[in-house]
């Protein structure tokens, strides 16, 4: 692993970014595990997929966590609210759909 000071060439970037990318597809894989279990855990207490509270909170601490790491929170925001319709249609897909459940 290489800092990007430590990088000479191109070829030392795009190496670097491949690692990284490499790690964030790990990381999702991580967050779709998690997913999943919530959607299983959700479907035993009759819980919805989408959780608008919940959504808010998690779109709050990632704004937080971009501010703190020098990126912009509406770029990451934009993002995390992507991967947030993509979590719930996953979970959707073993809950159903919201209209049969009720937020709590």
């Amino acid at each position: 692993m290489k800092t990007p000071a430590d990088c000479a060439t191109m070829t030392d970037i795009r190496a670097e970014i491949d690692r990284v990318d490499k790690e964030l597809v790990a990381l999702f894989a991580a967050r779709a595990a998690y997913i999943d279990r919530a959607g299983e855990i959700k479907a035993t207490v009759g819980l919805p997929a989408r959780i608008t509270s919940r959504v808010e909170e998690v779109v709050a601490n990632v704004r937080r966590h971009a501010v703190a790491q020098g990126l912009p929170p509406e770029l990451v925001e934009k993002l995390w609210r992507r991967l947030i319709d993509w979590s719930i249609a996953r979970e959707e897909s073993v809950l159903g759909p919201d209209s049969l459940r009720e937020e709590k």
